[in-house]
């Protein structure tokens, strides 16, 4: 997890910086430069103080909750949560997800949650992902895809779809293979960004599966990039996957995993790493023959590489 609370969304910053109360705000002011200089006790306390004055604050529950977590008082952080839970009625803030993975279940997170989350990390989401954490994963999976298409004979798919298309990472790697490239995501910052690089013959903001579920038309092709660890557990998605995909269809994803017994795991990043054998199983359990799983690095998280997987799979 980030060594300071993760930014709150764009579209909720006036609320974050603005509680509405003046005095409040300048606690708060100073306890965000404390916990820029890792004074995250004392921040915590100032930040105490400030819902003391405004206790229906919901961005202030928020951050409370992140600076009692980076100062050891995870029994406090699951309080503000707690709070944070009842005032959030929308699941921006996480809330739900931040309990789950203190408590070590697997709750999935609101889509409202990663669609602001993504919406405020558009702007600067490729210089982050690829500059400063060594994400790689869209030249790992275009080269397995290519590999697999060597192996059967495929010279270019017809119809693909992108799921969680973000900014177009991926798509910038599908388009010399395919003929019509869709994209997917649930955030609208992102996909605007994605919409400016002209790769894309549609995009559209939707949940995945709810996507999936409305296609009509068989595709040939689909891509998860760094989408299921967003996602928790796998059945839903990849069934809607196999259903969509035609006979001979393949889908490429990537995986976080982990070494323990737990088919799924929210991890302290909250994002979701998910164990190999259980999940290859699922694959075949919804008609999706392995052609092959890779281990890889999907990046790096404060020095130390994240451990995962890429996955082709052919529809049978």
């Amino acid at each position: 997890m980030l060594d300071v609370p993760p930014p709150v969304p764009s579209n909720l910053r006036e609320i974050q910086y603005s509680s509405g109360d003046l005095v409040a705000d300048r606690r708060a002011s100073y306890a965000a430069a404390l916990a820029s200089e890792r004074a995250f006790a004392e921040a915590a306390e100032l930040m105490a103080q400030a819902l003391e004055l405004v206790p229906q604050w919901v961005a202030g529950w928020n951050l409370l909750g992140g600076y009692r977590e980076a100062a050891g008082d995870v029994a406090g952080a699951v309080m503000a949560w707690t709070q944070l839970l009842h005032l959030d009625a929308r699941g921006l803030f996480g809330a739900r997800l931040k309990l789950a993975a203190q408590a070590g279940s697997g709750a999935a997170p609101e889509p409202a949650y990663v669609e602001a989350l993504f919406d405020d990390y558009a702007a600067r989401f490729e210089e982050s992902l690829v500059a400063r954490l060594g994400y790689r994963t869209p030249e790992t999976l275009a080269t397995a895809i290519e590999q697999v298409m060597a192996v059967r004979g495929i010279a270019r798919f017809g119809r693909a779809l992108d799921l969680g298309c973000g900014t177009g990472l991926m798509g910038a790697r599908l388009r010399p293979l395919v003929d019509r490239l869709e994209g997917v995501d649930l955030s609208a910052k992102m996909l605007a960004v994605a919409a400016q690089k002209g790769i894309y013959d549609r995009l559209e903001k939707a949940e995945l599966v709810a996507f999936l579920k409305g296609q009509s038309v068989a595709a040939e092709l689909i891509v998860a990039a760094d989408v299921f660890n967003y996602v928790g557990a796998l059945e839903p998605a990849l069934a809607a996957v196999s259903r969509t995909l035609q006979p001979g269809g393949i889908v490429a994803f990537s995986l976080e995993t982990h070494g323990d017994d737990d088919a799924v795991r929210l991890g302290p990043s909250l994002r979701f790493q998910h164990a190999v054998e259980p999940t290859l199983a699922l694959c075949r359990s919804v008609g999706l023959e392995i052609a092959a799983a890779e281990p890889t690095v999907i990046r790096m998280d404060r020095g130390v590489p994240v451990d995962g997987l890429i996955v082709v799979a052919v529809r049978v």
